[in-house]
């Protein structure tokens, strides 16, 4: 009934979802295209371009942008404890996109507990990482609690988020009750 009633506000808001075209376009709506990390590299290990081989995460000579682009591509993957331990490799634990990915990487482990911990680290550096909103909203659309998922889309929407992936992404999420996987 709740779920319902939300769907029903959602819709004679005028937020339906956009068209499955501009889902599909560039500019972030694309999950991460498979590289080698995820083709050939099996375990705890990303490919190096350098080595041209796959190694540990501190063994390679990714730099943090790059080991970043790797996290998401495995957690896409569902690689999710591989995901984390890249993450583990990066020197600043407390940026906030390492912040947002140690908190959906628990979520997918099912630690929803531990993953609001980091969203919230996430948000507390950047009010405006509508990615970490996006994602904790996701979470409580997956444990049914729909008024705090609101409140986070309204978040989004708030902080100039409108129509961008996050928002989009949550507001499918509180729409259908899936989730996404990126």
């Amino acid at each position: 009934m709740r779920y319902a009633l939300l769907v029903a506000t959602l819709t004679l808001s005028g937020l339906t979802l956009p068209g499955l075209a501009y889902a599909a376009g560039d500019n972030g709506w694309n999950p991460p295209k498979p590289t080698e990390t995820t083709k050939t590299c099996k375990g705890k290990r990303v490919w190096d371009p350098e080595k041209k081989r796959c190694v540990r995460p501190k063994q390679s000579s990714l730099n943090q942008d790059e080991l970043m682009g790797a996290v998401r591509e495995l957690a896409y993957a569902g690689r999710n404890s591989d995901a984390q331990a890249v993450l583990a490799t990066l020197t600043d634990q407390e940026d906030d996109r390492a912040l947002t990915y140690w908190g959906f990487t628990h979520r997918k482990l099912g630690h929803g507990a531990l993953a609001a911990t980091y969203y919230d680290k996430a948000i507390a550096q950047n009010p405006d990482n509508l990615l970490a909103r996006s994602y904790m909203g996701q979470g409580f659309v997956e444990e049914g609690q729909f008024g705090l998922a609101l409140t986070q889309w309204k978040e989004i929407r708030a902080r100039g988020g409108a129509n961008s992936w996050p928002e989009t992404s949550l507001r499918q999420a509180l729409e259908t009750g899936v989730t996404t996987s990126y």
